[in-house]
């Protein structure tokens, strides 16, 4: 084509050493909490909350994203929803979602504006994240002091734990081993 100012299409390689978290990349915004939500929330801080989880942004396009998430043993997940459709897919470990039990391969879809929280198991859940999307919000929806107050409870009993639990990827055996 003569005279396009058009870029060839390259490939990009993104390094999981390189990779930020949600807030640092600037992927996800936090909808204005309650006052009860913001009291809950800096009491789960307080309590060691931040210890069991770790999320990074492996690859942030414009129009797409992918996350890898590590929520530690009982991470105590809020009720919440986000503006973008999100296809999960669970690495290793395993979680509670509603009445079923999923693990390594399967899959959940959940739309925009659907609330959902879930329970990592023993070893905890490795998930990868697939957004068509570059930003995304987080909308608390956990609204009850009787929540905050048993997140916190678990965090707390978790808390020297979490600070040296190994990923579930990590805990496998290569096969034949």
């Amino acid at each position: 084509m003569t005279g396009s100012t058009q870029t060839p299409a390259t490939f990009q390689i993104f390094r999981a050493a390189d990779a930020k978290g949600l807030m640092e990349e600037g992927c996800m915004s936090i909808e204005p909490f309650t006052p009860v939500q913001r009291a809950g929330m800096d009491k789960l801080v307080g309590a060691g909350f931040l210890d069991g989880e770790e999320v990074r942004v492996l690859c942030n396009l414009p129009g797409f994203s992918l996350t890898h998430v590590w929520f530690k043993k009982d991470y105590p997940l809020p009720l919440h929803s986000h503006d973008t459709d999100c296809l999960y897919y669970i690495i290793a470990g395993s979680l509670r979602l509603g009445t079923e039990d999923l693990g390594p391969r399967d899959t959940v879809f959940i739309p925009a504006g659907v609330p959902y929280t879930y329970k990592p198991g023993p070893d905890g859940a490795e998930l990868l994240e697939f957004r068509h999307a570059s930003h995304f919000n987080f909308v608390n929806l956990a609204k009850g002091a009787a929540f905050w107050d048993k997140a916190a409870e678990i965090a707390a009993s978790r808390h020297e734990e979490w600070k040296t639990a190994v990923p579930p990827t990590l805990n496998t055996a290569p096969a034949g081993a």
